[in-house]
């Protein structure tokens, strides 16, 4: 039996997520074989963004590696009270999309006002791609945001959600900002 119910955890995350004010759409997991590497995807979208344009991908990638070597140390713990040991940890990505914007945002000025939603808890990076359908065409820029965390096992096995909570709560408020400025963006002014 694994000392970590990774499925449980992703359980959790997504009942802590529709308690921060998103819906959850869908949920996949990948296992690959050779390596047992798994990777969870929760695919959700602020309340007030049913109707889009802004929606969240959540990705939690599980490494056997480090779960195993966590399990180790938890199994050597001399007492069932000790603390478990820290260092140990999975990476979260929050990953939001939008349509190709026809009116973008300049990409520093987007990338700034996000450092200060996110804050120091939740860094985001911006980035944009810019696609051209056809040669004759005009370049269509889509926005790529991605906030990292790190979960440190020690965490997942004590049931201490509190930075989750915090960071679900930076991303409500990053999902905010977005869908407030979108309208300009996609020109449906």
């Amino acid at each position: 039996m694994a000392v970590i119910d990774v499925a449980g955890f992703v359980a959790d995350v997504k009942s802590q997520a529709i308690d921060h004010g998103f819906h959850v759409h869908d949920e996949r997991h990948f296992v690959e074989t050779y390596s047992l590497r798994q990777l969870w995807e929760v695919d959700l979208h602020p309340e007030r963004a049913c109707e889009g344009p802004i929606d969240l991908h959540l990705s939690l990638d599980v490494d056997p590696r480090a779960m195993l070597a966590f399990e180790d140390e938890v199994i050597r713990l001399e007492e069932v009270d000790d603390p478990p040991p820290t260092g140990f940890t999975f990476t979260m990505l929050f990953t939001w999309t939008l349509p190709p914007l026809p009116e973008p945002p300049d990409l520093l000025v987007l990338a700034t006002d996000l450092a200060g939603v996110g804050g120091v808890d939740l860094p985001v990076e911006v980035s944009a791609i810019d696609s051209f359908p056809s040669v004759t065409d005009a370049p269509e820029r889509s926005l790529s945001i991605v906030a990292k965390m790190t979960v440190d096992l020690a965490d997942v096995y004590m049931t201490n959600d509190d930075a989750i909570g915090a960071a679900l709560e930076r991303c409500k408020h990053v999902s905010l900002y977005l869908l407030d400025r979108a309208p300009a963006w996609l020109d449906d002014l």
